[in-house]
């Protein structure tokens, strides 16, 4: 399929008023640091949550993991993303009564059709989980079936959650919206430790998470006067809004799609051990906790004013900061995916609080996390030029290339798991994600001219400071006979403390003897 070429910006007037409600002028730096903060302790909470539930059996684990598909495909369509990507740039185009209408009639919309998806997945489970899992699965159907219908009430607390989130973010009220997926952890955390090891208590401990991440969120929204009472009233802004999420939820859906197809290869008994399943998981947890940290906060933290610049069609700014945050993110996520390269079975150790861990769930998340460290890069390109799009409400142009990217990486599963094994689950999203990048910036150079040579300076840079990292990392675990063989956390911490914190270092001397503009931020922030 042939990528359609972009057009010219639609004219101001298309676009919302043409003078939006000012931004309040905040530190793009701390509110990223804010970000990136309340990320680390989602995501440092979130492994605390995987080593508990890693504890349990695999019939209870893999079932469960089959079970929260379901609610979080419908999350990733109607909320999190689809809210972020399209509510914003229109929600700030407005003035602060029209945001208020806004914020009213979607949220009413949204419980609405909430509540319509929570009563059909309930009453739909045993088909859902039949489309899931293989016709010879290593999941029990039974358990799975029971779990997806208690956990479906999830979908509606999580949607509630989004849309605090959004209006939040939307006026760069960062800190409690990042900290709530925290909330949402240490909620889970203690109800697995309360209550009964079922799977009745596995599932009411996702939903009191739900609860909570909601919960942290209600007080900002009241003292900055933005929780909406919501209305089914028809609004006009609420059309752009469809609008933007229309293509995005296609992409949403070509992404879920790839989840669903990768749930259910691993669910072939024929194919691969029961556990497999669970070490997905293991290796999607530690992918996304550094993805997220490095990657998606800054990317998220830089997006309001993306969105504030386009509103303005203040174009050479735009660009300014579309180079500031490919830059930004790039530095940090490159040594990231080399460390991960070479500390993969490392990292996953983290998880195994119990030295009679299960050998198949930790080699299997070992092998799918040494290839996903190879997509940390690329990814980062994707996720920070798909805001540049959505900030422009050029949803079309980034939700094309991101279905077809995704039809892709089915493709390179089908193409690639077979002769690499699991390690073809990163080398497929790795090539993808380089196609990608390259779409997009095409289509960017097109509309505005893409800073390519400043770009390709900065990676220029920080690739090859990112081989050496990883390279002595590999170093040290080969040479240092102190650091014991991974499997157990307390070698997984040794070996990442060691051999990454040797690698890391000789990337920031690296980039301090370049004189990178990040690590003079870096050190100024530090010296604070």
């Amino acid at each position: 399929m042939t990528v359609p070429p972009a057009a010219p910006d639609p004219p101001e007037s298309n676009q919302g008023p043409a003078t939006p409600s000012p931004l309040p002028r905040k530190s793009l730096r701390a509110n990223t640091l804010i970000v990136m903060a309340g990320t680390l302790g989602s995501r440092l909470s979130g492994i605390v949550r995987t080593q508990i539930i890693g504890t349990f059996g695999n019939t209870l684990l893999d079932a469960f993991l089959v079970a929260v598909r379901v609610p979080n495909l419908l999350r990733e369509l109607l909320a999190e993303g689809a809210l972020v990507n399209s509510f914003i740039p229109t929600y700030k185009s407005l003035d602060a009564a029209e945001r208020r209408k806004l914020a009213q009639t979607f949220s009413g919309m949204l419980i609405a059709l909430n509540l319509l998806l929570m009563a059909l997945g309930i009453l739909a489970a045993p088909f859902i989980v039949d489309l899931l899992i293989a016709a010879t699965p290593n999941v029990d159907r039974a358990v799975a079936v029971y779990m997806t219908q208690l956990v479906m009430p999830f979908l509606m607390l999580i949607s509630l959650s989004s849309i605090a989130m959004g209006l939040l973010n939307a006026d760069e009220h960062f800190r409690e919206s990042s900290f709530a997926p925290v909330a949402f952890n240490l909620a889970s955390i203690a109800a697995l430790l309360i209550l009964p090891n079922t799977a009745t208590w596995l599932a009411f401990g996702w939903l009191i998470g739900g609860l909570a991440q909601l919960a942290v969120q209600l007080p900002a929204l009241t003292r900055f006067d933005l929780l909406p009472t919501p209305s089914l009233k028809p609004n006009p802004a609420l059309l752009r809004v469809l609008r933007q999420m229309a293509p995005f939820t296609l992409t949403a859906g070509a992404r879920q799609f790839l989840n669903l197809y990768v749930t259910r290869l691993l669910s072939d008994n024929t194919r691969f051990l029961p556990g497999t399943q669970s070490g997905y998981f293991y290796a999607e947890t530690l992918f996304t906790t550094v993805n997220g940290l490095f990657v998606v906060s800054p990317a998220l933290a830089l997006f309001p004013r993306f969105s504030e610049q386009a509103a303005a069609r203040d174009w050479a700014a735009f660009k300014a900061l579309t180079v500031q945050g490919i830059r930004t993110t790039t530095f940090l996520a490159a040594p990231m995916s080399a460390l991960l390269l070479v500390l993969a079975p490392y990292a996953v150790s983290i998880v195994n609080i119990s030295r009679d861990y299960d050998v198949a769930r930790f080699q299997a998340a070992s092998q799918i996390l040494t290839g996903w460290s190879l997509a940390l890069v690329p990814w980062a390109l994707v996720t920070l030029l798909l805001r540049t799009f959505y900030a422009r409400e050029r949803t079309m142009e980034a939700v094309t290339v991101s279905a077809i990217g995704f039809v892709l990486e089915v493709g390179l599963y089908r193409l690639l798991v077979p002769p690499l094994g699991l390690l073809g689950f990163g080398v497929s999203t790795a090539i993808s994600g380089i196609l990608m990048a390259g779409a997009l910036a095409w289509l960017y150079r097109r509309a505005l001219g893409f800073p390519g040579r400043e770009i390709a300076a900065h990676l220029a840079r920080v690739l090859p400071l990112a081989v050496i990292a990883g390279l002595v990392a590999w170093l040290v675990l080969r040479f240092v006979p102190l650091i014991p063989a991974p499997g157990f956390i307390v070698p997984g911490l040794i070996g990442l403390s060691v051999a990454g914190g040797a690698g890391l270092a000789a990337y920031l001397l690296g980039a301090l003897a370049l004189r990178m503009p990040e690590m003079g931020g870096l050190l100024r922030r530090l010296r604070r």
